[in-house]
């Protein structure tokens, strides 16, 4: 293999791990916001907060059912804590850092190869 060739594809592997890193992050931040307004009993009504849970309810889906969410009514608000949500932040973050391995993995054998 070429050293030109190699170094191409090493950057070309940098940039896909780091945009699978910064996908994660977007999904992180949304799901922290949302996480902040269910436990502050937001407004729903609100455009943003709407925004917010129509976008985070896509990549929940999967998440919910497994445990069922804790709510305290308030005099104004109604705070729920949703336990899919902290999963599935969690569960987003090892499938992210697991493909990002697997690109690892399959880049070190890619460079071990003898011709």
């Amino acid at each position: 293999m070429e050293k030109g060739n190699f170094k191409s594809e090493n950057q070309g592997n940098l940039k896909t791990r780091k945009i699978i890193y910064y996908v994660l992050g977007i999904l992180e931040v949304l799901f922290a916001f949302r996480l902040v307004f269910k436990v502050l009993g937001a407004n729903p009504e609100s455009t943003f907060v709407g925004m917010i849970y129509s976008v985070t309810n896509i990549f929940l889906t999967p998440f919910v059912g497994i445990f069922r969410g804790a709510v305290t009514k308030g005099i104004e608000t109604q705070s729920v804590l949703e336990p899919p949500l902290i999963i599935a932040m969690i569960v987003y973050a090892i499938l992210a850092w697991g493909i990002v391995k697997l690109i690892e993995i399959a880049n070190k054998n890619k460079n071990t190869e003898t011709y």
